[in-house]
């Protein structure tokens, strides 16, 4: 019996890896609210100066890192606002930043994470913009950017912006 036992769980062991290692070859990326693992596409070596090309796609992929060790990757939109690239996480039933949203706890955590703009993968940094100063009118361009967008209010919406890795 405690060798059927200890096959079984190999057996099951090495179906996950296996699963796994499928899924970091394949991905697994995200779906509307629905989270994913890995993204796949064209790594861009080099820094991106001029973010205004994202103006043409509505949502993006983030994937972040898990204290797993397993990628977890979300959509969300994107703005670009004097020069600079922003990231949002609207949190519309409350909650509190970030416990309420599992990527924004991974973010802070490690600010080092993956986008996926179309079909480039660019590794980047974010970072959490806490000042209304700034986050006033980048979330006026992220309503202007999407008109048809509920804002939750500027007090439940969290932007990032987006810097080169370092």
């Amino acid at each position: 019996m405690k060798q059927t036992l200890k096959l079984a769980t190999l057996a099951l062991l090495l179906v996950f890896v296996i699963l796994l290692l499928s899924l970091r070859v394949i991905g697994y990326e995200p779906r509307d609210q629905s989270p994913g693992l890995w993204l796949v596409g064209d790594l861009v070596a080099e820094p991106v100066s001029d973010w205004a090309f994202t103006s043409e796609h509505e949502e993006i992929f983030v994937q972040t890192r898990s204290p797993w060790l397993i990628p977890h990757s979300v959509t969300t939109y994107c703005v670009t606002y004097a020069g600079d690239f922003y990231l949002f996480s609207a949190y519309y039933g409350g909650g509190e930043f970030p416990q309420s949203r599992r990527w924004n706890q991974n973010v802070v955590r490690d600010p080092r994470v993956r986008l996926k703009i179309g079909d480039g993968l660019y590794d980047v940094t974010l970072e959490h913009i806490a000042g209304n100063a700034l986050r006033e009118p980048v979330h006026q361009a992220f309503a202007a950017k999407y008109p048809a967008w509920n804002s939750p209010g500027l007090e439940n919406v969290h932007i990032f912006r987006v810097h080169p890795v370092s």
